[in-house]
């Protein structure tokens, strides 16, 4: 895994980095707690500053996240929740997940989008509520902005501080990185197995 990662970067450079970003946003395939790490240590190689690699990723997540919000602002809370009831077993959403992050969002506002931009487990999801609020277009992208690049700073700094340590701590990164996609491949062919919508009958 690292080896792709670092075969991205090697070959595109900086538009390499947002790109894998932006995946990382739209369906997760690689974590940007690997992505950005990595980046922040070859700044320390020479082949690109540390500001770049920084800029870079905060574009590329920028980018992944607004369509996730134009999809919550273009359908609304009503058509999520049927599609989610229809087809929430590959997307492994139920209604009761979209009502729990509106409610989230309501209940926080615009700091919802900044903060929820820190949380792994609600990075992308954020937008969804976001959009169908009907959240300003440029208030959504300013609060995410700094969220993210908080988040990515943070991610490539520690890659860039291990300097020539990383290559120490590189020789675990990889077979743990995969191993945690091949969990997160295994947890989603469960999910989908055994997916059932809240109210469905056992």
């Amino acid at each position: 895994m690292e080896s792709f990662v670092q075969a991205m970067m090697t070959s595109l450079g900086p538009f390499g980095i947002a790109l894998l970003m932006f995946l990382e946003n739209i369906f997760p395939p690689i974590p940007s707690e690997l992505i950005m790490p990595l980046a922040g240590f070859r700044a320390t190689q020479g082949d690109m500053s540390i500001v770049t690699v920084i800029l870079s990723g905060t574009i590329g997540s920028l980018a992944g996240l607004v369509p996730w919000y134009y999809a919550g602002r273009a359908l609304g809370e009503a058509r999520l929740t049927r599609l989610a009831a229809r087809h929430g077993r590959w997307l492994t959403l139920t209604p009761a997940d979209i009502t729990r992050a509106n409610r989230w969002f309501r209940d926080r506002g615009p700091l919802a989008v900044l903060f929820g931009r820190l949380v792994p487990a609600v990075r992308t999801l954020i937008s969804l509520p976001a959009g169908i609020a009907a959240m300003s277009p440029p208030v959504f992208l300013a609060f995410s902005a700094v969220g993210t690049l908080l988040w990515t700073s943070a991610l490539a700094l520690s890659g860039y501080l291990l300097g020539q340590a990383y290559d120490t701590v590189a020789a675990y990164v990889d077979p743990v990185s995969t191993a945690i996609l091949i969990l997160m491949v295994g947890l989603y062919a469960y999910r989908v197995a055994t997916f059932r919508p809240e109210g469905d009958a056992h």
